[in-house]
């Protein structure tokens, strides 16, 4: 699992690389966790899934409790590019009701 980041004025874009499963939202959390405490001052933060070739349930509970830690701060969580099978997990989660596609 590999995280890029960039940064505009007023929003953080996220790129996560590689699978997103059990093994890797372990430390992946600690690592998102420090960059949104870094970050505050943005309104929104975007999550570009289109690096991920796998996400299992683990990675839709990674993505829900990050959503919850933006939203104590008022920053929008949003998500973009997911592939077919990652997008499938998504929809059948029900991740896209409180984190929309954009």
């Amino acid at each position: 699992m590999e995280l890029k980041y960039k940064k505009t004025q007023s929003s953080l874009t996220v790129y996560l690389y590689g699978e997103l499963d059990e093994y890797s939202a372990k430390s992946l959390k600690n690592v998102l966790d420090n960059l949104f405490e870094d970050n505050l001052n943005v309104k929104k933060v975007i999550f570009d899934l289109s690096g991920l070739s796998f996400m299992d349930s683990t990675g839709v509970g990674l993505l829900i409790g990050r959503y919850k830690k933006l939203n104590r701060f008022g920053i929008v969580a949003l998500i973009t590019g997911a592939n077919v099978s990652v997008e499938k997990v998504i929809e059948i989660s029900g991740l896209y009701k409180i984190m929309p596609k954009i």
